[in-house]
């Protein structure tokens, strides 16, 4: 069957009145950034920010219409808001959609998802720190460790969870409307990486952005998990604010390199959180040191111990140290984390027992903040 043509989704969406009944979405102006892979189509309607938490019923009439379509597998479609006058977009996202009625709800008042015990956060204060490496072989080793374990690719605009995984291909809808996610080594994923092509630039504003996130968390058929592990885009921007702010988060870990420019940014990171509440798990030192595969000799490429004094400093637990190892880099550029493909090696023993603190630091096991509990009715 042939892949939707897009003059075919505009007629479609003419039939999509406006918010207020006259005239249509695609006359009106409202329909932006239409993106064609395969048979999975996105898309997103502008909308004034003060009304977007209730003109859901209008996304899924456009959903409707455009999956209505003979070749469309799935359609995203997204509210965005931007001022008036064609003014830069808000700072801040526009209001969270309401939850549906059997949406658990956090202590925190945010609405939780369904069938996910808790919600993890793996962050950085900047890029290159390994974040997602560190990610995943987090999510394997908590899998191995023994729990049910989902994991979410947070960084939209630099996806790297497919292929980290060794994932490919497109995910299946479970009612049109609510996306499989993908399995790999005995774990779930979702990521944007699934959706569009890898070299594809997602050139998206941020309000754009957080409604993605907040369809891939919550529009997903991630129940039952245990854990959800978040790799969340490097730095503190909005994106990254308005997430900790909306997400009932557990907890979060932060990832950092033992040297001073990097555990400065790893303080903003840790910050951020702090001010919206959510507990730090503590800081895993990542790229901690290397030895030599051929004399054994050890060398603190990057300095050593950083990131532990800063833990120290900071009264939040410190998790652990990962060496700058080939191995970890060639296992993970293969699609192959060694976690999975080393299960009894010693880098896979780290990870677990970095994962076993961090699961202790969710159930309240160990002296970080107790997070906010997330009831499942």
């Amino acid at each position: 069957m042939a892949n939707p043509d897009r003059d075919a989704i505009l007629a479609r969406l003419a039939t999509v009145p406006g918010p207020d009944g006259g005239g249509d979405i695609v006359s009106l102006g409202l329909v932006s950034d239409i993106l064609v892979n395969g048979g999975k189509v996105m898309f997103s309607i502008t909308v004034d920010a003060a009304r977007a938490a209730t003109l859901e019923p209008l996304r899924e009439q456009a959903s409707a219409a455009v999956r209505a379509l003979p070749g469309v597998e799935s359609a995203l479609v997204i509210l965005t808001a931007e001022k008036k006058g064609g003014a830069q977009p808000a700072a801040a996202a526009p209001p969270p959609r309401p939850a549906k009625p059997s949406a658990p709800t956090s202590a925190s008042g945010k609405p939780g998802v369904p069938g996910v015990g808790a919600i993890v956060a793996v962050a950085s204060g900047k890029g290159g720190v390994g974040k997602s490496t560190t990610a995943v072989n987090l999510a394997l080793a908590l899998a191995a460790n023994g729990l049910k374990v989902g994991l979410l690719d947070a960084d939209i605009y630099g996806p790297s969870v497919p292929r980290l995984l060794g994932l490919s291909g497109r995910p299946q809808t479970v009612d049109g409307r609510t996306l499989k996610p993908m399995e790999a080594f005995g774990i779930k994923a979702m990521s944007m990486g699934f959706l569009v092509e890898e070299e594809t630039p997602m050139i998206w504003r941020g309000p754009m952005v957080m409604s993605a996130l907040t369809q891939m968390l919550r529009e997903v058929a991630w129940a039952p998990l245990d854990i959800l592990v978040v790799d969340m885009p490097p730095g503190t921007g909005d994106a990254q604010l308005t997430m900790a702010q909306q997400v009932p988060l557990a907890g979060a870990v932060i990832v950092s390199t033992p040297q001073d420019l990097a555990l400065i940014d790893a303080r903003k990171g840790l910050a951020m959180f702090r001010k919206v509440d959510v507990p730090i798990l503590g800081i895993v030192e990542n790229m901690s040191y290397f030895l030599c595969p051929h004399c054994g000799t050890r060398s603190d490429i990057f300095g050593h111990g950083g990131a532990r004094h800063e833990a120290e400093r900071l009264g939040v637990p410190f998790l652990g140290e990962i060496p700058l190892e080939l191995a970890i880099r060639e296992t993970s550029d293969s699609g192959n984390p060694i976690v999975a493909s080393d299960p009894a090696g010693t880098y896979a023993a780290t990870y677990r027992s970095i994962a076993t603190m961090i699961w202790e630091g969710v159930s309240g096991g160990t002296g970080a903040k107790a997070p906010p509990r997330i009831v499942i009715e």
